[in-house]
C-alpha cells in the first residue's frame, strides 16, 4: 500500500487545482476550476474546513477536504450530531486512476480524522458509483439516501468510531 501525506492547500495550489478540475474524469461531480478555486480561496483561513493536497512519493495527486457538517446549510446532514465532519475529495491526476489510490488515501485520512471525531460522513451523488465504491472500501457504511439542498439525490455514507 502506498504512503499518503496531506499538506495544507495554499494560494500557490491554484493552477494545480484548476488543472485537475479540467480533467474529463472530474466532469459532472465538481464545478469548473474558477468557481471551485474561488470557494477554496475564500475558505483558506476558515477553521471550520480543512483542505489538503494528497501526495504520494512526493507527487501531488488529489484534493481532500473535511469540514463541520453544521457550518454550512446541508439538508443531507441535518440528522447528525454536533461535531460530525464531512469529507469531499477528488483524485486529480489521471495517471493515478484505477490503481486503488482513492480508496487508499481516503482510508488514511479517515484514520486521521477518527482520532479526533466520532462521526465522519460523505455524500456522493447516488449516480457516482465509483466514488461510493471507493468510500465503502475505505471504511464508510451506508447511512441513508436523501436529497441535498439542490435536490440531487446523495448517498450519505457514515463512519463512526468510539474515542
Amino acid at each position: 500500500m502506498a504512503d499518503y501525506a496531506f499538506r495544507k492547500v495554499g494560494q500557490t495550489d491554484e493552477a494545480l487545482v484548476k488543472h485537475w478540475l479540467a480533467q474529463p474524469h472530474i466532469g459532472g461531480w465538481w464545478q469548473d476550476g474558477a468557481t471551485e478555486w474561488g470557494m477554496i480561496a475564500a475558505d483558506l483561513a476558515n477553521p471550520a474546513i480543512d483542505m489538503r493536497i494528497v501526495t504520494t512519493d512526493g507527487t501531488d495527486m488529489g484534493f481532500i477536504q473535511d469540514y463541520d457538517v453544521h457550518n454550512w446549510p446541508a439538508l443531507q446532514f441535518d440528522d447528525l450530531q454536533a461535531g460530525a465532519r464531512a469529507v469531499d475529495t477528488f483524485l486529480g491526476d489521471p495517471a493515478f486512476l484505477g490503481q486503488g489510490h482513492g480508496t487508499g488515501y481516503v482510508a488514511a485520512r479517515l484514520a486521521d480524522l477518527q482520532r479526533a471525531h466520532t462521526t465522519i460522513v460523505t455524500d456522493p451523488a447516488t449516480t457516482n458509483t465509483r466514488a461510493i465504491a471507493a468510500y465503502t472500501r475505505a471504511g464508510f457504511l451506508p447511512h441513508r439516501v436523501t436529497p441535498c439542498d439542490d435536490g440531487t439525490l446523495v448517498h450519505v455514507l457514515k463512519s463512526t468510531t468510539c474515542l
